[in-house]
């Protein structure tokens, strides 16, 4: 045999085999194994970057958008006369948004002004009188002295005539005489009780002037009242256009046009530009957090925009302390419960004029503590 053919057998003998896999094959099936480490290696440091940008950060998605929802209701009763908004309209502060009926408002604004008109007229009646008072009482006092001292002059003179009749001799007088000087004699003492009687009430002067004066406060608060009956009148007059108390958008209408609205009846709610974020974080989510700290938002319905925003303030009270039945934990079993406690969040940034956000709106807030 030749040494030729006994070359593969000493081959085999010496452990070599001409099948094992060339360089190139063998990097081949290193790759993935490489690939795997490489991959593993990128997670890890990724997972690490995101744990430690995460550090000093509080999230939660239990947040929404808020703000301010003023209800519109009317200050006086009547029919709706135009209804000058839609739904969901942009109106400015003082714009109309409807009007009630006016007429029977205006009727009543009329009567007031007539009243106010007649209680003016007696009022300036009033303040002649109390004029003509202050001249007429002191004259007709020394009037009635004058007459209270002619009548004792006229009395004076009556008695001496009488006492004269009785003097004279019976022949030299008549009895006709007599009685005609004795009834001048009582003619003038009732002249005389009469200028008394008229004197007495004249010298009432200054009761007299503060009745005139009275007369003229009382017609003076008639005046006021008829004033303020005017003025109720030209506000309710006023009240029949419902006007925008500030800007926003209009909500929630439920009214038409030809409707009957009570006064306080919810027509329609204005929902304010002012929004902001009130977030619901855990308790064990407060203790680093204060007012003032930054805060990125992310909207779920609009994910374009970037919001950023401050927190404003902690509500002192849990959500459920201030539900309408709080729990009551002092009798039967306790079962510890995790309370969030509402934050306000101010946003600060990255609003779009053309897309303003609905109150109610789920959002993801994310504190930044650091």
């Amino acid at each position: 045999m030749s040494q030729t053919a006994l070359a593969p057998d000493r081959d085999k003998r010496d452990g070599k085999n001409d099948d094992r896999p060339s360089p190139a094959v063998s990097a081949r099936r290193r790759s993935p194994r490489i690939l795997l480490i490489l991959a593993g290696i990128v997670i890890a440091a990724g997972g690490l970057t995101f744990y430690v940008s995460r550090q000093g950060q509080e999230s939660t998605d239990d947040a929404f958008t808020d703000g301010r929802a003023i209800p519109i209701a009317p200050k006086v009763a009547g029919y709706v006369g135009s209804l000058a908004v839609t739904d969901n309209q942009r109106v400015r502060a003082g714009q109309v948004l409807l009007e009630i009926d006016p007429r029977d408002f205006q009727v009543a604004h009329d009567k007031a002004a007539s009243t106010l008109n007649l209680a003016e007229a007696q009022l300036e009646s009033a303040r002649l009188a109390a004029e003509m008072a202050r001249i007429t009482y002191p004259s007709d006092l020394a009037s009635a002295e004058a007459q209270r001292a002619s009548a004792m002059a006229t009395l004076t003179k009556a008695q001496a005539d009488l006492a004269r009749q009785k003097r004279v001799d019976i022949r030299a007088t008549t009895q006709q005489d007599i009685d005609a000087a004795t009834a001048s004699e009582r003619s003038a003492q009732a002249s005389l009780a009469d200028a008394e009687a008229k004197l007495r009430k004249a010298r009432m002067v200054g009761l007299n002037i503060a009745t005139a004066d009275a007369q003229v406060k009382q017609i003076e608060s008639q005046v006021e009242q008829a004033r303020a009956d005017l003025a109720q009148a030209d506000l309710n007059l006023a009240y029949t256009h419902v006007t925008a108390p500030e800007d926003g958008w209009v909500t929630k209408r439920n009214v038409e046009a030809g409707a009957y609205v009570q006064v306080g009846q919810s027509l329609m709610s204005l929902v304010s530009p002012d929004v902001w974020v009130t977030a619901n974080f855990k308790e064990s989510q407060l203790a680093g957090m204060r007012p003032g700290q930054t805060v990125h938002i992310a909207a779920d319905a609009f994910p374009q925009l970037h919001l950023e925003g401050r927190v404003d303030s902690v509500q002192m009270g849990s959500g459920s302390r201030f539900s309408s039945f709080p729990a009551e934990n002092a009798t039967g079993n306790f079962i510890k419960i995790v309370q969030r406690v509402p934050v306000k969040v101010t946003i600060t940034g990255g609003l779009d004029n053309k897309t303003p956000l609905p109150l109610g709106l789920s959002v993801v807030a994310t504190v930044n503590e650091r």
